[in-house]
């Protein structure tokens, strides 16, 4: 998913007459980033719904973009870890700096004793523009120390590879592998280097040249139900892990 911030209008569109509190639709995009770049909307709903934890309660919010998303169609995608304690916060087309903005009402208002935070891919793929490899390091950073500020378990999860599918838009130029590569490296270190659990989602994705296996994907960029069968089970390794430190 993309975004697009429509900065030069037709002065027509602008000039033109509007009633009281109706926006042209041209601007409603741009007006919602401008307004909630974080989107924090999407869940408040949910989370004032929220209870606080229960007394042994093993309460973990995954936070992520559309590959955390599409996990709420259990229909499409398998069912979101039945019968566990797991919140998810993942916003489709988000990239880090938007994530960051709602990892506080997301992910520490909740209590949780974990998170799993995965992000990246639409930094890499420019979703709102460019963002240079250290913002998005900086951003990873910001919500793992949130966190651990708050007493609760990180788990920081490595980006998924990309390939490209025949008669599917090409998603290797605007996801470089190696880029993808270079940001997975970053993560893995900066998990050991603050003893957090790293969680790797691409080893187990990868084929032998470092893409998506095309078995787990329809688009080249998000994972299908067997992609999920396949990374379910880590996540919930890497968060027994991280719970048992």
């Amino acid at each position: 998913m993309r975004f697009s911030i429509l900065l030069l209008m037709p002065f027509g569109v602008l000039a033109q007459p509007q009633a009281p509190g109706v926006m042209p639709p041209q601007l409603r995009q741009a007006a919602a980033l401008i307004n909630d770049f974080g989107n924090t909307r999407r869940y408040a709903a949910e989370n004032a719904a929220v209870k606080p934890p229960a007394a042994g309660e093993q309460r973990v919010v995954f936070m992520g973009d559309s590959i955390t998303d599409n996990m709420h169609n259990a229909q499409r995608f398998g069912p979101f870890f039945p019968g566990k304690p797991y919140f998810n916060r993942g916003i489709g087309g988000q990239v880090t700096g938007q994530m960051l903005l709602r990892f506080y009402q997301d992910v520490i208002a909740l209590q949780p004793k974990a998170v799993v935070i995965f992000g990246g891919t639409n930094d890499i793929g420019s979703n709102i523009g460019p963002v240079p490899m250290e913002t998005i390091e900086n951003n990873l950073a910001a919500m793992a120390d949130m966190a651990k500020g708050n007493g609760i378990k990180v788990i920081m999860a490595s980006l998924t590879p990309v390939c490209d599918l025949p008669g599917k838009p090409p998603m290797t130029p605007g996801r470089p592998p190696e880029s993808i590569q270079t940001l997975n490296r970053w993560i893995k270190d900066y998990s050991a280097r603050h003893n957090l659990v790293f969680l790797d989602y691409f080893s187990a994705t990868a084929d032998d040249k470092g893409l998506l296996r095309a078995e787990l994907t329809e688009d080249g960029l998000h994972p299908t139900a067997k992609g999920y069968e396949i990374m379910n089970p880590l996540a919930e390794k890497a968060i027994a892990q991280a719970l048992g430190r």
